[in-house]
Parts: C-alpha cells; sequence; structure tokens
C-alpha cells in the first residue's frame, strides 16, 4: 500500500454498526457489560475507546510500525517514553531541539534520578565518543528545532544497536511522509501529533510508534496507569488531518524551497537555515533519508538588531506570529522568546540560537503570497 492510500485507508474502514464511512467520536467514559468481565473489547474509556483506537491503527501503518500509542499531548507521549528508564539511567540528546523537551527531561525527569546529556549529534563519531555505560537511551530530534540540522538515524541508530541502547526519534518536524525512523533502526518514533499529523492548528494530540511488542505493552501500561489519554473528539480531528497529509507536506516542502531561495538572496537577510541547500552541513544525509526537505526554515538578520526582527515578525499578514507549526497556514516566530524560552541563553548561543533568528514554518498558501509578504515585512526595517 501506498503512502497517499495508506493516510486514507490503513487499519480504516467503515463502521460495522451503521456502514459510517468516518470512523464516528464515541463520546462515552464507560461501556456496558454482558456480565462481570465479560464485554466487547471495551470496558471504561481511560483504557480503551474505538475512535482512538482506529487512530492508533492508522498511526502504527504510516510509521511501519507494529503498535502506536496516543496520548494528550507530545509531551506527555514524551514522557511515557522517559519513563521506560530508571533513575540513574542516562539519556544522550541532541544540544538543539525543542524547548519543551529540553524542559521536561532537566526539569522534571532530572529531578526524579534520570541524567540528560546534550551534545551535537551531527557526526555519529561524535555519538559513539559520548555513549557512557549508564547511556540507555538516544533522543534524536531531525530536522533539530529550530536550527534544522539532520541526523543520520541509520548511523546512530547502527552505533546504538551495538551497545544495546534505545534510540526514540523525534518525528514531529519531518511527519512519516518524510522519513519514518523505524525502518532506519530506531524502536521508537514520537510525534506531537498537533502539528503536521492533524494539520489544521485546532488539537493537541501526541503518540509513539514501536515495532518493538514489549515496548508497546510498557506504554500501554504507562498510557491506561497515567491517563494522559487524548479524547475522541481530538482522535478523530487528527484522523481527519491525516487523511490530507501527504498533499499538505508535498505543498508546504514546494514553497519552503522557494522562500528559502528568496530569503538567501534578500540583502537584508544573514544566515539561512534549511536542509535543502547544497551547502548545508548535512544536505547529503536529508537527500538520504528524507523524501523531501521540510517545510521549515529559519533565518538570521544581516544585522543582529533585535528591534528589527520584532518589526519584521509584527509586520507578516499571511504569515502569522505564533507558536506551533505544522499547520494549513503560515507561521512566523521566534524561537528565543517562545518555543524555546525554557532553554538558558548561553546554551541557544552555542547551537546559533541567536535572539534575533526567526523561524518560519511554512503553510500551503499561494506561493508567491508568501514571498511578498516576506518582502513587505523586510522592507518595513
Amino acid at each position: 500500500m501506498k503512502f497517499g492510500t495508506k493516510v486514507i485507508h490503513a487499519g480504516l474502514g467503515p463502521d460495522p454498526q451503521t456502514g459510517a464511512v468516518m470512523t464516528p467520536i464515541y463520546q462515552t467514559s464507560t461501556y456496558a457489560q454482558e456480565s462481570p468481565g465479560k464485554h466487547k473489547g471495551y470496558e471504561y474509556a481511560r483504557t480503551q475507546n474505538p475512535t482512538r483506537s482506529a487512530l492508533e491503527k492508522n498511526l502504527a501503518a504510516l510509521e511501519n510500525g507494529t503498535h502506536a500509542i496516543c496520548y494528550s499531548s507530545g509531551l506527555s507521549a514524551m514522557d511515557a517514553v522517559m519513563r521506560l528508564l530508571e533513575p540513574g539511567d542516562e539519556i544522550l540528546s541532541t544540544n538543539d531541539l525543542y524547548g519543551g523537551s529540553y524542559r521536561q527531561m532537566v526539569r522534571v525527569h532530572q529531578v526524579y534520578g534520570l541524567k540528560p546529556r546534550f551534545i551535537d549529534m551531527q557526526k555519529p563519531e561524535a555519538v559513539a565518543n559520548a555513549i557512557t555505560d549508564k547511556t540507555k537511551m538516544l533522543w534524536l530530534e531531525t530536522p533539530t528545532n529550530p536550527m534544522l540540522n539532520i541526523l543520520d538515524i541509520k548511523a546512530i541508530c547502527d552505533i546504538a544497536k551495538e551497545k544495546n541502547i534505545l534510540v526514540a526519534v523525534d518525528n514531529t518536524f519531518a511527519s512519516p511522509y518524510l522519513q519514518t525512523p523505524l525502518d532506519l533502526g530506531a524502536q521508537i518514533v514520537v510525534h506531537s501529533a498537533t502539528k503536521y499529523l492533524g494539520g489544521h492548528s485546532d488539537v493537541i494530540h501526541g503518540a509513539v510508534i514501536t515495532n518493538q511488542p514489549e515496548l508497546a505493552e510498557q506504554l500501554y501500561f504507562l498510557q491506561n496507569a497515567v491517563g494522559a489519554v487524548p479524547g475522541p473528539q481530538d482522535c478523530f480531528l487528527i484522523l481527519r488531518g491525516i487523511k490530507t497529509l501527504h498533499l499538505r507536506v508535498e505543498r508546504s516542502c514546494q514553497n519552503a524551497a522557494s522562500i528559502a531561495d528568496f530569503l538567501k538572496n534578500h540583502p537584508k537577510v544573514g544566515k539561512v537555515y534549511y536542509p535543502g541547500f547544497e551547502e548545508h552541513p548535512n544536505h547529503e544525509v536529508a537527500k538520504r533519508q528524507m523524501r523531501h526537505f521540510g517545510g521549515m526554515v529559519s533565518f538570521d538578520l544581516m544585522k543582529d538588531e533585535i528591534d528589527k526582527a520584532y518589526t519584521i515578525m509584527s509586520n507578516t499578514h499571511y504569515f502569522t506570529l505564533a507558536e506551533s507549526l505544522g499547520g494549513v497556514e503560515s507561521l512566523i516566530g521566534h524561537p528565543a522568546s517562545m518555543t524555546h524560552a525554557s532553554i538558558p541563553r548561553e546554551e541557544r548561543l552555542k547551537t546559533g540560537l541567536t535572539d534575533t533568528l526567526i523561524r518560519l514554518s511554512v503553510g500551503v498558501e499561494d506561493q508567491e503570497d508568501l514571498i511578498q509578504d516576506l518582502d513587505r515585512a523586510l522592507a518595513s526595517v
């Protein structure tokens, strides 16, 4: 089954009771039982819900996994993965990642004994050299947020396999349309489904996909025991969004490539971060492991003046100044004060995340309108 068919049909079918083509929203908290312990596979909606089950089957198919487990947000999905570890275990992660992921590792799980460590993972040999006997998990994010570095998933997974270390990949920026980390050796894939999977900026959701039955069993237990589950309406919205995932991401990638070229040649723009450029340090890796180069673009101004960066971000029309990404609408954001404010400034600067860095989530609008919008905003400074 090809990807465009998977998003619409994988794990799904008409409702057996009514023939409804779209998965119904089972808005119920509990289910009738014929006798104690005898039921139709559903007991209590925290534990199981038919709408959620349909989404989980669909997500597993999209990532070429065997199990998907849904959560109420991307960070609750990440939290479940962190709980697979024990106090004293070390998590080795990239030093350029979403601020919320950094905050959870450092300010939540570190308090309870986990040991996060952040390194530049762009060179697999650096990862190999950083692993210790306490390292139990590698947490990858690729493309990274917001510097858009590309990590070589297969090379890193090969290293981890030799040392019996779990690899979890945050695939939010790419989506399963662009890359499938389980096929490259990872055991766990994590999504903030709020972003490209949902695609319409109208729901908060998270998911973990794996091809390891024993990990799936642990994650299902945590889903039920901790209770950070999505409601059926949220699951329905993600299912609805997934049906156009391939169309939306394809258009977003096309728009992003043109916008990156425009910014690269603009006299007021300094460095543009976009893995589609041949001079990008990880361009060859991106070509090898991704279908396209993604819908995200980051850039700095020629002059490091924060007031001018603020003026630009406040003077766009089609690019909305807002957090998040991956929706049909284009967004413009300031990572230093928004998505990455929880990371200490000195740590941000080490990765190139300056106070004037601007991040674009390129939507599916008309390409010319988006470029003209940015051109007008740049002309305001």
